[in-house]
């Protein structure tokens, strides 16, 4: 496993300290790789959303009204 050492303000130490002494995680390591599977994970979801966000300004303005879409979403909920 690849080492890393880190420098942090005193301010950002007690928030790690914090988080190991909730018992929460086995160490500062333990958390922070958490904090960077989190970031990770949040960075994907981004970026799925944006693509789309993309995919529905491609697809054009539709020509129902908001109210027929609610009322077929409604009935598609009714049968189910």
């Amino acid at each position: 496993m690849a080492q890393l050492n880190v420098s942090l303000p005193d301010n950002l130490k007690t928030v790690v300290d914090r988080a190991v002494g909730s018992g929460n995680y086995a160490s500062a390591s333990d958390y922070i790789r958490d904090l960077i599977r989190r970031d990770i994970e949040r960075r994907e979801y981004l970026d799925w959303l944006e693509s789309e966000i993309e995919r529905g300004f491609a697809s054009g303005v539709s020509s129902r009204s908001i109210e027929d879409i609610i009322a077929d979403r409604q009935a598609k909920l009714a049968a189910a």
